[in-house]
């Protein structure tokens, strides 16, 4: 079969390899139908830092066709359209153990620790996949991972009814963030996204007021999406006293940042970690959101593009919050 596999830092090739064998006890057989290519996929290709294996697959946004079930699987059956659960836990860290799966002492995640989504076919256990609702195309089932992420940073953020908020970065994240404060009813959301056809998109599809960086001053919620250290300086900077930040966004490296403003101000800083049990509730959300969603996914693309997609996408050209690959 086709799959496109990580070889290293910079290295992404669209190579055939066997399709996974015989499976064991638990485990599903799944065809892929749709993938979506995420930041830390590209972080991961630009310095490789949380690789475990190589090569390996990557593409943990997946949504598949379950083909085969294995032994002990008695709550899926082939025809089935799943999500994948991208993280690979332990089960007994005390975190684990506390319903904290997010911070496992010992967390990877599918396409890292083990093959993922791009590729035509994929082997999880069945404790690994999601089940979505009948209807919902695979597209979209496919923006149910990042989702959950965004709703685990709104959850974080703790808005309240009427309070400004400022996104810094309208990639996926931020993107799909002021999308669930839309819905929700939160805001009014101003956003900072320097692709001007993206910020276009976003202030049309999630209603937020497009701002420059030297507009941010005084507000007292922000959600740090775009990993730049320059920008979140900014941010602790300009928040209002009292203010709170969440940060969600991928650094390279460590940040220097002022932290007498966080004293002086009472600033909270506070990160997001993936999810915990998010994703479920942003698969029981696709239905309500499923146009939304889909005015913020680019025209599909193949297997064989998604070396060229990463390369467009790490450059900062793509309007689309989301770029899908359908095998």
């Amino acid at each position: 079969m086709k799959a496109v596999r990580f070889h290293g830092v910079g290295d992404l090739r669209v190579e055939e390899v066997p399709r996974p064998g015989q499976l064991a006890s638990g485990q599903v057989r799944l065809a892929v139908r749709a993938a979506g290519i995420c930041g830390s996929d590209l972080h991961n290709f630009r310095t490789g830092m949380w690789m475990s294996r190589l090569p390996v697959t990557p593409g943990h946004e997946f949504a598949a066709e379950v083909t085969e079930v294995g032994a002990s699987v008695g709550h899926l059956a082939p025809g089935d359209l799943v999500v994948a659960d991208s993280r690979a836990t332990c089960g007994e860290c005390p975190n684990c153990l506390a319903g904290r799966r997010n911070l496992c002492d010992r967390i990877g995640y599918v396409g890292e620790v083990c093959d993922g989504g791009f590729a035509e076919e994929v082997v999880l256990s069945a404790h690994e996949v999601i089940k979505v609702p009948a209807g919902v195309a695979p597209e979209i089932a496919a923006l149910s991972e990042p989702l959950a992420v965004a709703l685990r940073v709104v959850r974080r953020l703790d808005p309240k009814p009427g309070q400004p908020i400022l996104i810094a970065g309208g990639g996926a994240i931020g993107g799909l963030a002021a999308l669930l404060l839309s819905e929700f009813g939160f805001g009014p959301v101003s956003m900072a996204e320097r692709n001007s056809a993206r910020a276009a998109l976003l202030a049309r599809v999630a209603n937020v007021e497009i701002v420059t960086l030297d507009q941010l001053s005084g507000y007292p919620l922000a959600i740090e999406a775009t990993g730049s250290a320059a920008v979140l300086r900014t941010l602790i900077g300009d928040v209002a006293a009292g203010g709170r930040i969440v940060m969600v966004g991928i650094f390279d490296g460590e940040a220097v940042i002022p932290v007498n403003r966080l004293v002086e101000g009472e600033i909270e800083l506070i990160g997001s970690a993936v999810f915990r049990d998010e994703q479920r509730e942003a698969v029981d959300l696709l239905p309500r959101l499923a146009l939304r969603l889909q005015a913020l996914i680019g025209p599909a693309i193949t297997l064989d593009a998604v070396p060229s997609a990463y390369g467009k996408l790490i450059a900062g050209d793509e309007a689309a919050l989301k770029t899908i690959m359908r095998p």
